[in-house]
């Protein structure tokens, strides 16, 4: 079964997985955060580093689009398809208001109407292979048969299903048994994500999922990057965490300019990142209230250096 990094906004961009990839091999594949294509036809700077193949040498990664149009959709394929990309996600599955209420991301489970002539106008002439990340539903998970039953008249080449509704967001319960319905029913390989935090998640999802082809993890990667090394049954060691917390650091303050850019990215990654750690949450607060880029990257030194790891077999919720 292969382990997919979700796309974090904020988060997972080229530097992250550039150095994510150095210290702790084994992601088969990573995502961008959403592209948004637009009838301008053109990436904006920002996008464009996150997707230059030269940003990104011998990291496996599917660009994300975020979309309603089949034209826009399809004049990013090619773009990517140009820089050699051989696959693209379509997001179905943002459950975010602002983009919901634009009809994109799991708004389009709204509308079904408008979802099948999106994935008509794709598949009619995208040049590479098209995966697609969905959510449940809007409200319920039973609305998730007639969304398959549109999925299934089309060659997606995986189906990564959120077992969440859209209204849940990342909150509550996930939807198991929603979930089995849809990997006997779909006719693409099917990606589970949603509350996986741990290779004890993983290995359970294996379990009792055999036929899944993939688990995608966003938030329990970045608290704990050692998570893969974990399922390869390998020990994560304090040397690389602290090597890569320093040359993100490094990485960082050169890319934005200076140690308080940096400093608001690593706060990000912080945040989660603080329960690899015993003891970790007693720094929040100190991380939080760091107003300097020098302050608070000695304090993520103190806490590499000095507290014990929390879950060295990786069973351990962050």
């Amino acid at each position: 079964m292969k382990l997919y990094f979700a796309p974090l906004e904020g988060i997972t961009d080229h530097i992250y997985r550039r150095l994510h990839r150095r210290y702790f091999p084994g992601v088969d594949m990573y995502f961008t955060p959403f592209l948004s294509p637009t009838q301008n036809h053109v990436f904006p700077p920002r996008e464009l580093r996150q997707i230059a193949p030269e940003n990104n040498v011998d990291i496996p990664l599917t660009p994300q689009l975020l979309t309603k149009n089949a034209e826009d959709f399809l004049w990013a394929a090619n773009a990517l398809a140009d820089m050699g990309y051989e696959e693209v996600n379509l997001n179905v599955g943002c459950p975010s208001g602002t983009v919901t209420a634009k009809g994109k991301g799991a708004g389009l489970l709204g509308d079904l109407d408008s979802l099948r002539r999106l994935l008509d106008g794709i598949f009619a002439a995208v040049p590479i292979k098209v995966s697609v990340k969905t959510r449940l539903g809007v409200r319920d998970p039973a609305e998730f048969g007639s969304v398959l039953d549109i999925y299934n008249d089309y060659p997606i080449s995986e189906l990564i299903i959120h077992a969440r509704t859209a209204k849940e967001m990342y909150d509550g319960p996930v939807h198991p048994d929603a979930f089995v319905d849809a990997l006997a029913a779909s006719w693409a390989p099917v990606c589970y994500n949603g509350d996986v935090t741990t290779a004890a998640d993983i290995r359970a999802l294996e379990k009792r999922f055999p036929g899944l082809n993939a688990v995608m993890v966003g938030r329990g990667l970045v608290a704990d990057p050692a998570l893969v090394l974990c399922l390869g049954g390998a020990e994560p060691g304090r040397e690389a965490l602290t090597s890569f917390n320093n040359e993100l650091w490094e990485a960082y303050t050169a890319a934005f300019g200076g140690p308080a850019s940096a400093m608001n990215r690593m706060k990000a990654i912080w945040t989660l990142m603080l329960g690899s750690f015993e003891g970790g949450e007693a720094y929040a607060k100190r991380l939080g209230r760091a107003r300097k880029g020098p302050e608070m990257r000695a304090l993520t030194e103190e806490i590499c250096a000095g507290l014990p790891l929390t879950h060295p077999s990786g069973d351990s919720k962050f």
